[in-house]
């Protein structure tokens, strides 16, 4: 039988940083497997069948996380809420060893980690079956001519759309004016409507380390939360 190929895009952020901890190459070889979304292994199913999330995760619903960096906001939601699961998806592989080491301090078990791009997930994700999405702090892509390459676009959301249920909270978080304004333009374009926008965070909010470098910086936060549409 064949088996769908992953379609081939484009990836611009970064894979690997600084050399990892030996600390930290064990949790990557001891914890990530076991962590997988679909159970079978760290890279998401080969061949590309939709995850059976009732299998992996029960009936509790589903939170995904896009681009969790160093896992202190998706550890603080997994015991802030430990009825329901949250899968992380990050490429960045020194955040995951961050994100692995987290875990094991907090002990919580309703944690799911791709350590890959979001869209490779959102490929195997069962239509409607995520209950809420957090963008926190993307990568802002400062730069007019890399804008395309923010998670703000098309090419992005309308698979977040396709996955997310209706009534769907998405909940971003940025310290870019500009994103902000991407954000505004593009997201109801893909089937959202706009319920909140301030300055002041949620109330189950916790502070990432990008947002408080955003702050010794000088560069408030903006908090911007869509219901995805029925």
């Amino acid at each position: 039988m064949t088996t769908p190929d992953r379609p081939r895009r484009n990836f611009y952020g970064r894979v690997h940083g600084k050399t990892l901890k030996p600390a930290q190459r064990d949790y990557l070889e001891q914890d990530l497997a076991a962590l997988s979304p679909g159970a079978v292994g760290w890279d998401v199913n080969p061949d590309r069948r939709p995850l059976d999330l009732a299998a992996r995760f029960g009936a509790r619903d589903i939170w995904l996380e896009i681009g969790f960096g160093g896992g202190e906001h998706m550890v603080h939601m997994a015991r802030t809420y430990p009825d329901i699961a949250i899968i992380g998806a990050e490429p960045f592989i020194n955040g995951v060893a961050m994100l692995l080491g987290k875990i094991r301090r907090a002990g919580v078990t309703n944690l799911a980690v791709h350590p890959g791009d979001a869209r490779d997930l959102m490929d195997v994700l069962p239509p409607a079956s995520v209950a809420r999405a957090f963008l926190l702090y993307p990568d802002p892509w400062p730069k007019q001519r890399h804008h395309r390459r923010r998670f703000v676009t098309q090419d992005h959301l309308v698979p977040l759309a396709r996955v997310l249920q209706p009534g769907a909270e998405f909940r971003v978080a940025t310290d870019i004016p500009d994103y902000v304004r991407q954000t505004l333009a593009e997201v109801p374009k893909a089937g959202f409507d706009l319920e909140r926008r301030g300055p002041e965070p949620w109330s189950d909010w916790i502070s990432t380390r990008y947002e408080q470098k955003a702050l010794r910086e000088g560069r408030p936060p903006h908090y911007l939360t869509f219901r995805r549409r029925a």
